[in-house]
């Protein structure tokens, strides 16, 4: 079964998720020891959706994150590159469409709010599709970034960089399709920024007022901001 590496090539990268598309959702309760419920209902919350709204899950995988959102009332578009895990998603009622992160199949400024659970972190380019997000979300609109972080107790951290590098890839082994995929895993979350560097990142895309909050310790970290109007030019009398 295919694995991708950390150059994130996005052929690698979808293949990958196409093969543990059967089992994702209960490979990922499994390995969680059921925090990811708990994650997307968070992720709900900080994206407060109104009736009404227009909403962007983007690397959504089987939809069950689309799904937590539609239940203020929002139409909600589920958005991933990989075809397999949207079909794994089709009985979920809601719109499925194969995406690129860098390159989204909509227009300027139609969504009230954007989001991406667990998906940044597989993209190549991370900076150009929070950028590609901010284009496609009207002004005033908002960001909800969901993903892997750096817990922030020091002995904690430790035991759980254990059980990511060590633990996980063998649970993997007993319950996904295709436990290499869960080696990538672990690999790409060690390597992915901490709270404060993606704050940056996310303002350095256009996007203001971030904030970030830990959830489960700082295993993963809840981003949120704002994005702007533009500016007006200044007009000046002519000489």
């Amino acid at each position: 079964m295919p694995r991708a590496g950390l150059d994130k090539d996005p052929r690698d990268v979808a293949a990958m998720f196409d093969g543990v598309a059967r089992r994702y959702d209960l490979t990922n309760t499994v390995l969680s020891f059921g925090q990811d419920r708990w994650w997307r209902r968070c992720t709900r919350a900080a994206v407060a959706a109104r009736a009404g709204e227009r909403v962007l899950d983007l690397a959504a995988g089987t939809a069950v994150s689309t799904i937590e959102l539609t239940h203020a009332g929002a139409w909600c578009v589920a958005a991933d590159f990989s075809l397999g895990m949207l079909r794994a998603g089709r009985h979920r009622g809601v719109p499925l469409v194969g995406a690129d992160a860098l390159a989204l199949p909509f227009a300027d400024g139609v969504f009230d709010a954007v989001t991406i659970s667990f998906g940044l972190r597989n993209v190549a380019d991370p900076d150009a599709a929070l950028a590609e997000l901010a284009r496609v979300t009207r002004s005033g609109g908002r960001l909800v970034v969901c993903e892997f972080s750096i817990p922030t107790w020091r002995v904690f951290r430790t035991v759980y960089l254990e059980y990511l590098m060590r633990a996980l890839p063998a649970l993997a082994r007993g319950v996904s399709s295709n436990p290499e995929a869960y080696v990538y895993l672990a690999e790409s979350i060690r390597v992915w920024p901490d709270q404060r560097t993606l704050a940056g990142r996310v303002a350095a895309a256009g996007w203001t007022d971030v904030q970030w909050r830990d959830l489960t310790g700082g295993i993963v970290a809840l981003h949120r901001a704002i994005k702007p109007a533009p500016s007006r030019p200044q007009c000046t009398q002519a000489a």
